[in-house]
């Protein structure tokens, strides 16, 4: 029964901002575990250089392009069936974050980030749903991952205010459409991560040890960590998840003593 649990063999993967970070690593793991991914980000040139450099894991495919808008959504999918007739796993990870000042906070700041971390998630999940359909079955449910943060669980000390709330609505909007999406054999969760060293994690991948002192953990995460996580969610062992965010982040979220740095 538990032989192949955490198995991807032959399923088919989109994970978005797949070109660095937290995508980055999550692509790794599922290409470990068997499975087919292809990436996608704004970056062409570093899009494409990941790929090749995660293929020596597995196949890995370059898909550039900008979801921060519908009409981004729409042309990532057509390109992706160019490719594919079915899509297994999507993971929502792409995102944005801004900080400022309360009295300085800009709206070009705020758009940008509640564009790209709600509404793009929400629009790329409606336009995948019929690629999600084609594959999924009631012993073998399609999955969407949806890549939160800690910080839509318990506020942060910086002053970014659409970030915390964009990821907030991400946790809630997962529930949602988990109650929609279910009925099409589609299993929708969310992982909620703390600390890990990236671009939009200057402080943790900066100052490490410093934020590792205000983790009840000791430490900031890991590729395995972020990985490890979604590749539970993506195969078998995940299947009767639905609507759940996990939290991965030292015992952050839920400690007296630590301080959310999502």
């Amino acid at each position: 029964m538990m032989k192949n649990l955490f198995s991807l063999n032959g399923r088919v993967a989109l994970v978005t901002g797949g070109s660095r970070g937290i995508g980055k690593m999550i692509t790794q793991g599922f290409l470990e575990q068997g499975a087919t991914v292809y990436i996608t980000a704004r970056k062409a040139p570093i899009c494409d250089q990941t790929a090749e450099e995660l293929s020596q894991y597995g196949k890995c495919i370059s898909l550039p392009h900008d979801i921060s808008t519908v009409d981004g959504c729409k042309a990532l999918a057509a390109e992706f069936r160019t490719f594919e007739t079915s899509l297994d796993i999507l993971v929502n990870n792409a995102g944005a974050a801004w900080g400022a000042p309360f009295g300085e906070y800009p709206e070009s700041g705020w758009d940008k980030t509640m564009d790209l971390n709600v509404k793009s998630l929400f629009f790329l999940t409606q336009e995948f749903h019929k690629d999600l359909k084609n594959a999924a079955t009631r012993e073998c449910p399609g999955k969407v991952i949806n890549i939160a943060s800690i910080d839509g669980i318990k506020i942060n000390p910086w002053e970014t205010y659409a970030y915390q709330a964009s990821k907030a609505a991400v946790i809630h909007l997962t529930r949602r459409l988990a109650a929609r999406l279910i009925e099409d054999n589609i299993c929708v969760s969310g992982i909620g991560p703390g600390a890990f060293a990236s671009e939009m994690n200057k402080a943790a991948k900066d100052h490490a040890d410093t934020v590792a002192s205000m983790v009840p953990a000791k430490r900031i995460g890991r590729g395995s960590d972020a990985a490890g996580a979604a590749v539970f969610l993506a195969s078998r062992a995940g299947d009767y998840v639905v609507g759940d965010t996990l939290a991965v982040d030292g015992g952050v979220a839920y400690s007296s003593i630590g301080q959310a740095w999502g």
